[in-house]
């Protein structure tokens, strides 16, 4: 998968600007604040159909516009793509493929396999239980189209029956047989979706760990567990068993909507006992086994992207990623520092080919 040009028009700090890219390595350089980042954000907006950023679509629109185009032009198993995302104040997003809007963005996701490294990645080890799963759940749609329905109709289901939960409430009612629906809809959905993060793990673990042996140059013991109510009973049951719970509460104490991932090194959470290089290194161990395993999903090389990769790791460590990203087995790949001489020093150990955009 290669992205040959990018134009953006209205897109946060950029009115109007066109990229050509080289097929391997780009990079973007410059102070803070020039909108590195936001090139990267463009790309992945192509990818997924939104900001890895900003999740407010309008705050993406250039200040005192009414409209954003983010055009991307890729070449995918010999066959050019052209890929525009598209939103105006007031109307709903466009994602176009070949100039055919999409009717689901759903369709989008998976097509254009990317991977994106950058320090927001921390909110994986310092944020809540959401913040993983979403991170789980974007890995696997990206090749199962199956999932992401599962996942929508499950959460579709589950805000209903939130909504119910809070009108007894507020009427002091109840129907058991309505709920009962509402369960039985869940535990089909919510089954589904568990053995599915079951399986990906399975697959996703041994292939996390190989990569943290590469990066950390180290044997530390580190590992990653899923955490799923469903490992204790059927979700129906479940169901059943905390409706009084759940009453009280107004909303669903149980399902695959409360499934974490524990970090741990040496048998401990890696939040309080890892260090600001064994973080790092952990999650940038996440996001390279991201990669092989949508590579290995999609038989197509992901885009990657390193934003600000040089934020809290010494240049060794860089210049070690950079060479594992050094053979056959990566694709294209893009990097913003702020630093335009230490990022072309250790670009030039690596024997690719590679672009300077200066910002």
């Amino acid at each position: 998968m290669v992205l040959n040009t990018l134009s953006l028009l209205n897109y946060k700090n950029f009115e109007s600007e066109t990229f050509e890219f080289d097929t391997k390595i780009n990079c973007f350089v410059g102070a803070n604040g020039i909108g590195k980042t936001n090139v990267l954000d463009a790309i992945y907006h192509l990818a997924f159909g939104k900001s890895y950023f900003n999740p407010i679509a309008l705050q993406n629109i250039k200040h005192g516009e009414d409209f954003f185009v983010v055009d991307g032009l890729f070449t995918k198993l010999e066959k050019d793509e052209k890929i525009v995302v598209s939103l105006k104040r007031g109307q709903k997003k466009i994602i176009k493929r070949n100039g055919k809007a999409y009717e689901k963005f759903s369709e989008h996701i998976g097509f254009i396999p990317l991977v994106i490294i950058s320090p927001a990645d921390r909110d994986l080890i310092s944020e809540g239980s959401d913040v993983r799963r979403k991170f789980m759940d974007s890995v696997i749609s990206q090749s199962d189209k199956t999932y992401l329905t599962q996942l929508i109709s499950y959460n579709k289901v589950l805000s209903q029956r939130n909504a119910l939960l809070k009108y007894f409430a507020a009427n002091n009612t109840f129907n058991a047989d309505t709920i009962a629906v509402y369960n039985e809809q869940l535990q089909q959905f919510g089954t589904e979706i568990f053995k599915k993060r079951s399986a990906f793990l399975d697959t996703f673990i041994p292939i996390f760990k190989e990569r943290y042996k590469a990066i950390s140059k180290s044997n530390e013991a580190i590992n990653l567990t899923y955490k799923s109510d469903l490992f204790e009973s059927d979700l129906l049951s479940l169901l059943n068993q905390n409706i009084n719970k759940d009453r009280a509460l107004q909303y669903t104490s149980v399902g695959v909507h409360k499934d974490d991932l524990n970090f741990s090194i040496e048998d401990y959470p890696i939040k309080k006992f890892g260090s600001q290089g064994q973080q790092k290194s952990f999650l940038i161990a996440l996001k390279f086994a991201q990669f092989d395993f949508v590579k290995q999903q999609s038989g197509v090389h992901p885009i990657l992207l390193l934003d600000d990769i040089f934020d809290k790791l010494d240049e060794n460590r860089v210049a070690q990623i950079i060479s594992l990203v050094d053979d056959e087995n990566f694709g294209q790949l893009f990097i913003s520092d702020t630093h335009a001489e230490r990022t072309e020093n250790i670009i030039k150990q690596v024997h690719q080919s590679y672009k300077m955009f200066k910002l």
